[in-house]
């Protein structure tokens, strides 16, 4: 908890904060209003707010938000011998990448939260939707929030070895685009394999409208299986990341 809390103590005059906040409460606008503007209702009620808003979002825009998160957390550490001063710390290597994940997959999901949020706010206030988000979107943010951690994991490897601020980013963007389109042209082998296109189809979890429309791609509907498979090949990617950054690291005499 104290490398997690140090972590949180460096953040406090970055922009984590607005990318946070600003990313998720953009894109619900986005979405929402396009869907208004185009159609002038949400026909399904929240099982249309809901598709609408996290679409888009979820395939592009989260992991590039995370990866922003994790240049912003690392970036302190790329400065005024901070690096040194971090490995020389007397704790493990692993607790110390454990540290920085931790503190971006707290941060990921602090933006997921912030989505949810937004979504109830414009469906209750704005729309006027009869009853409150089901529960089925708490479920599948819940299981949001889990496939961010490997996602956290890679993006804070390539921090880790990256001094620069965007080269991260860029690549979160680029697999992240070739994650999607694996996807939509049926590439079932992405779906376990890369953190981007497990996220991607987390955030779709259950976006199936009551009209049969759905994503471009197969989502998953929510069952217990399909909850436990995102768990496990998340958990199981999350470690391997783990593992791998802390080995490299001990092999490294890497210096800021």
């Amino acid at each position: 908890m104290g490398s997690i809390y140090s972590e949180f103590l460096k953040l406090k005059r970055s922009m984590s904060w607005a990318v946070v906040v600003l990313l998720p409460v953009i894109m619900v606008f986005a979405g929402a209003m396009s869907t208004f503007a185009g159609e002038g209702e949400f026909a399904d009620g929240w099982h249309t707010l809901w598709p609408r808003s996290i679409g888009f979002y979820g395939m592009a825009i989260l992991p590039v938000g995370i990866a922003i998160l994790a240049s912003l957390v690392w970036r302190v550490e790329h400065k005024n011998g901070n690096w040194n001063a971090l490995m020389s710390r007397p704790v493990s290597t692993v607790q110390v990448v454990i540290g920085k994940v931790a503190a971006i997959s707290l941060l990921a999901a602090a933006m997921q939260l912030v989505f949810v949020t937004v979504v109830i706010a414009l469906g209750k206030l704005a729309f006027g939707l009869p009853g409150m988000l089901p529960a089925q979107y708490w479920l599948s943010s819940a299981v949001v929030i889990v496939a961010c951690i490997p996602v956290a994991a890679l993006q804070s490897a390539l921090s880790t070895f990256f001094r620069s601020f965007a080269a991260p980013v860029a690549i979160a963007l680029v697999v992240t685009g070739v994650s999607t389109m694996a996807l939509l042209v049926g590439i079932k082998a992405v779906s376990s394999v890369l953190p981007y296109a497990v996220l991607t189809q987390a955030t779709q979890l259950g976006t199936i409208l009551v009209s049969g429309e759905g994503t471009s791609f197969d989502v998953y509907a929510i069952t217990p299986d399909s909850v436990l498979f995102f768990v496990l090949v998340s958990a199981a990617l999350t470690v391997a990341i783990v593992a791998g950054t802390s080995a490299i690291l001990n092999r490294l005499d890497i210096r800021a």
